[in-house]
């Protein structure tokens, strides 16, 4: 596979007038759903607008992020002292560093974002020894992989934790082989972590209503199903609880059966390790 995007993906420019104020922005967005400050009016307008055709997506991002930190203490746990985080966001404590070095002191992490805004952020509370941040975009692997800080801070002949968090489902086009680039240069005993937005059991009012609002940001919003995100995982053993919905990490009520969705817009999340 080629340093280009997907076939069929759109090229969205990001830059400070595309992720500035005047437009809302998807992770000013997802730290509005979190409880954070760090987001516009504009960027709360759209929220509240896609929470009304959807309300459980807060619930969802919640959720998600209990889930990312829950898989880099096992990942911690495990031995892992060095992460790739891929479509990072806005700074949310625990980040994945403090997360990691609660077990591990001395891990090491990149974050990755291609959002001018994230990385600015990014780079003025994440400023840590063994820390660093990359502005660069998830459809280009080969460019993200070559950043001297990656290549500095993560050295792929020992187990990594990658993580892909609540990113993927703003890429278009087939990512399985975009995924695999990524986790082809991980060694047996790594780790891929990430969650993908799923509507197979929400109607198409729900769906048209979230749609239009990520419209307006520079995001490209793509459906997949169950399918497509069970094979990003192949090459991986998945840990337990497999792969589930966000939610089984928030609410030990919540039950969720692969076979039967129930309605409503789904965050499928899986933790594996490679063979």
């Amino acid at each position: 596979m080629s340093d280009n995007v997907p076939d069929g993906a759109a090229h969205y420019v990001w830059d400070w007038d595309s992720a500035g104020p005047s437009l809302p922005n998807p992770a000013r967005m997802y730290d509005y759903y979190l409880g954070g400050k760090d987001n516009f009016l504009v960027d709360r307008e759209a929220a509240d607008k896609a929470i009304a055709a959807a309300p459980v997506i807060p619930v969802l991002a919640r959720a998600n992020r209990a889930f990312l930190v829950d898989s880099v203490r096992k990942m911690a746990a495990a031995g892992v002292s060095q992460f790739l985080d891929i479509g990072s966001g806005l700074p949310t404590p625990p980040n994945v560093h403090e997360a990691a070095r609660a077990t591990v002191p001395g891990a090491r992490v990149v974050y990755v974002d291609v959002d001018p805004v994230v990385v600015s952020h990014s780079r003025a509370k994440r400023a840590d020894p063994g820390t660093a941040v990359v502005g660069a975009d998830v459809r280009s692997p080969a460019a993200v992989l070559a950043a001297p800080e990656v290549i500095e801070l993560i050295d792929f002949s020992q187990p990594c934790g990658l993580l892909m968090m609540s990113v993927l489902h703003f890429v278009s086009g087939d990512i399985t082989p975009l995924v695999a680039e990524y986790t082809r240069r991980l060694t047996p005993g790594s780790f891929l972590a990430l969650s993908h937005v799923v509507t197979e059991g929400a109607d198409e009012t729900t769906k048209t209503g979230v749609a239009q609002v990520y419209e307006r940001s520079p995001a490209d919003p793509q459906v997949r199903g169950t399918a497509a995100i069970r094979e990003l995982f192949d090459g991986f053993e998945l840990l337990p609880p497999g792969l589930t919905d966000v939610r089984t990490f928030t609410d030990p009520t919540f039950e969720y059966s692969p076979d039967g969705p129930a309605p409503g817009i789904w965050m499928l999340c899986a933790l594996g390790r490679k063979r």
